[in-house]
Order: C-alpha cells, then structure tokens, then sequence
C-alpha cells in the first residue's frame, strides 16, 4: 500500500507541473506594424481570402496551374511527405497501448539410457508502461505536430508553384508583347532604309545617314532573335514547373488581362492564420517545446506494469510432471540514477534548439511581413508611372508625326525622325514592362499573404505506363512541329 501510494502521489504531482501543458504561442510574438508604418490598414479584409481559381480568370492559366499540381515533382514528394508522417503519429499513438509478445516453444533431452524427455511452454508475456511523466503524451503531441507542418510544407509547395506558374505566363505575355512592337518596328525600320536610299539617289541625304540607318535597322532584327531566346528560355522553365517536357503553352494576350484592382492586404495578425510557411516555422517552436517536455521527462522514474502467463507441460519416459499453468505480475517504478547529468545536459540542449526555433519563427513572421510591404510598394510604384508612360508615349508619337513634317519642309532631317522613332520603341517596352510589373507586384501580393492556400490541392494522379507512353510521344510531335515552325520563322 504504501508503495502504491507513492506512485499515487507521484503521478498527482506530475499532473500538476508543466509537463501536461499544451503550447501555447509565446507572448514575444508581435505582429504590430508587421508590415510597415507606411502601409495603411483600413479594414481586416485581405485579397488572400479569394481563391486561385476566382483570382486568376484567364483560363488558359488555370488549366497550367491545375496540370502543375498534379504533376509538379515537389508536391508529389510533399504528398509523399504527409503518409510518412502520418505513419509516424500512428506509432506514437500505440504506444500508449500495451504490449503483448506471444513465444511457444519445444525442447527435447536425450539421456545415455536411451530415454528422452520433451517439454513444451506456450508463453504469453505482457507489458505497459504507465505514462506518469508525460513522455508518451508528449511524443504524441510531438508527432501530431509534425503531421500538421507536413500538411503545411504540402501548402507552401502549392502557393509557391502557383505564383511561379502565374509569374512565368505573365512573363511570356509580356515578351510576346514586346515581340510584336518589336516586330512591327523592324518592317518599320527597313521601311526607313529604303526611304534613305532613295533620298541619297535624289541627293537629299548623304551616306552616312544611310549607314546610321541600316545599323539601327539590323541592331533591332538582331533583338528580335534575343526576344525569341527569352520566349523559349522560360517556356523551358514553364514546362518543368508542370512536370513535362519543353513546348509550346498556348496562351492569351498581355492587353486583356486584369487582375484584381484592389490592394487589401488585412490585419498583419492574418499571416499567422494563412502564410503556411509561417504557420511551419510555428509547428517547429511547438515540437521543440514538446521536446523540451520529453527531456524534462526523463528525469522522473517510469512506472512499468508486465505479466507472464502461459502453459507448460513436460513429456518422456524418464521423468513426468504434470501440466502447470505459469501466471507473473510485477510492477516497478525504473530510473537510471547515474545518468541524472547527461539527463540534464538533454534539458539544456532541448531548451536551447527551442529558443532557436522561436528566433526562426519570429525571423519568418518579419520576411513574411517585408515581402508584403516590397509587393505593396512595387504595385504601387507600377501604378503610378502608368499615367506618365501614356502621356511620354503620346507626346513622343507627336514628335514623330512633328519631324515627319518638318522634313517634308526642308527644316528638319531624316535622322531626327530616326531618333523619335527610336525613342518612342523604347517607350513603348517601357510601357509593356511597367504593366507586367504591377500584374506581378499584384501576385506576389497574393504570395505574400498566402493566397491560394486555403484550396486543397489537386492530388497527383496516378499514371499507367501506356499514359506515360503516349505522352511523351504526343510530346516529340509537338517538339518537332514547333522546332519546324521556328526555323520557318527564322527564314
């Protein structure tokens, strides 16, 4: 009895201490002016809250997101990632089960007489460790835990695939943008040529001028060929963000997108709710606070509950006893009493890998705050140089159409029209670069928030060998014709 009260006693005092206490967020986490004394915050709405799908309208960019992430290589590994932990907590679940091993056995002796003697047992034994410490309740918090941060890591995959994908459609856009202005300038620009050469023949220009000419013409045929480059360069990294090989994406046009005007961005408490990274930095405090609590628990004996019971019988000539039932029950309360220091010193390590966690929480919760604020600004910035690119493209079309005419009066040369030509090019990509940049400051926005999160990703399907087959031959098809119609552009 008075064994039985110690234990008692014991496990009443330990159910009083810490070590049963859930995590709970440490209060030196702040998330006050996360995102920036400059960024007003007019409601607790956010552009996070709308989902990829009502986000991104254009259709042929939702059709490469979905076949992103059902065959991107990195949320395939995260799925991967979320049965093994999951088998995990599984085992940390049954350990609070008992344990039951089950070992007959048979024997034989023989003697010089020529006698023999055979016995068999059928053992049952049986044990169960009573979790007074807590270390089984908080290895399975522990692994919970995990379980949770490998959903998580599978969410953060998801919102960075998709931004990636939208940013490398979007880029496409714009480089097809600039290649058709690009292209409408060259056949303007050897329009030109001719015109000086006819010029020089009537004696109203010189060389030179020609020569100026012809090297503007072939600097801009020369770019074209970098454009194409670039087209195909991220094609390439397109294709192996959706897991398949290099091709061509059909896709629509820069100049009928639109995205969402409104730049809401919330409260900065909200990043704790939907960014998942930050979410898995917090999941890696609360397991090393869990970690903290196992190696406190080590210090207190184990109380351990085993039994024994079985059949055994023994058989022969030279000996007989009867058939015997064996029943054993012992309780014990274990604890390495030497080890007390190097117990310790795994307290002071667990404390420590926890204050690091919480550093790196905090660090993540600031980056993730940054990245608002530099989205933010760069959508803003975009925003405004779009009225002052409208009005620098029109004034330089009427210094076009104003040196036209001077020339045709003798008061003006061919080369100045040259010069506004080439000025107003330049403005033009401006223009279609400054748009790409506020539609991507717009979906790094929505990165940056955790847009996109909160919807299940679509789980990878599976695929037969004949599928695997007969898309990469339908693939070389389609390599070969676009490789065909390449070089047929090229000539």
């Amino acid at each position: 009895m008075r064994q039985i009260l110690i234990v008692a006693l014991s496990a009443l005092f330990m159910c009083s201490c810490s070590l049963y206490q859930k995590y709970t967020r440490p209060e030196e986490i702040k998330t006050d002016n996360l995102y920036g004394e400059a960024v007003a915050l007019s409601d607790t709405t956010s552009i996070a809250d709308i989902g990829w799908r009502d986000f991104f309208t254009d259709k042929h960019l939702q059709a490469l997101i979905e076949q992103g992430l059902k065959n991107n290589a990195d949320m395939r590994i995260a799925s991967q990632r979320i049965i093994a932990s999951e088998a995990t907590l599984r085992t940390a679940r049954l350990a609070f089960y008992p344990s039951v091993s089950f070992e007959p056995t048979f024997s034989t002796k023989n003697y010089i007489n020529h006698s023999s003697q055979q016995s068999y047992s059928i053992p049952v034994a049986a044990s169960w460790e009573i979790d007074i410490a807590g270390r089984l309740l908080n290895s399975k918090r522990r692994s919970e835990s995990a379980y949770e941060q490998s959903k998580l890591y599978r969410r953060s995959v998801q919102t960075n695939l998709i931004a990636s994908i939208a940013n490398a459609y979007y880029t496409l856009l714009m480089l097809d943008a600039q290649l058709e202005i690009s292209e409408t300038t060259a056949a303007n620009w050897k329009e030109n040529v001719r015109i000086m050469r006819a010029m020089k023949q009537a004696g109203m220009t010189n060389e030179a001028s020609v020569s100026q000419t012809e090297a503007n013409s072939c600097s801009i045929d020369a770019s074209l060929f970098d454009m194409r480059y670039k087209i195909t360069e991220v094609e390439n990294a397109l294709a192996l963000l959706l897991g398949t090989v290099p091709q061509h994406f059909t896709r629509g046009k820069l100049a009928e997108q639109s995205l969402n005007k409104t730049l809401s961005v919330g409260i900065p408490a909200q990043l704790l709710a939907r960014r998942p990274d930050v979410q898995s930095a917090e999941r890696s405090l609360e397991q090393a606070y869990y970690a903290t609590n196992i190696a406190r628990g080590q210090l207190y004996p184990s109380l351990k509950l085993t039994g024994n019971g079985g059949w055994q019988e023994t058989l022969g000539r030279a000996v007989t006893t009867p058939a015997a039932w064996l029943i054993n029950f012992t309780a014990g309360l274990v604890t390495d009493i030497f080890k007390a220091g190097q117990k310790r010193a795994n307290i002071k390590i667990a404390k420590a890998q926890f204050e690091e966690s919480l550093i790196k929480f905090q660090q993540v919760l600031l980056q993730a705050g940054s990245e608002v604020n530099a989205a933010l600004a760069q959508c803003q910035a975009a925003r405004s140089k779009t009225d002052i690119r409208k009005r620098q493209i029109a004034a330089l079309e009427s210094a076009v159409v104003s040196t036209r005419q001077l020339m045709s009066h003798s008061e003006s040369t061919y080369l100045e029209v040259l010069t506004a030509q080439q000025t107003l090019l330049s403005a033009q990509l401006s223009q279609v670069a400054d748009y790409f940049e506020e539609i991507q400051g717009t979906i790094n926005l929505y990165h940056a928030l955790g847009g996109g999160a909160d919807e299940d990703a679509v789980s990878p399907a599976p695929r037969t060998k004949r599928e695997i087959r007969a898309e990469k031959r339908a693939a070389k098809r389609e390599a070969k014709a676009n490789a065909k119609l390449q070089k047929e552009g090229a000539k």
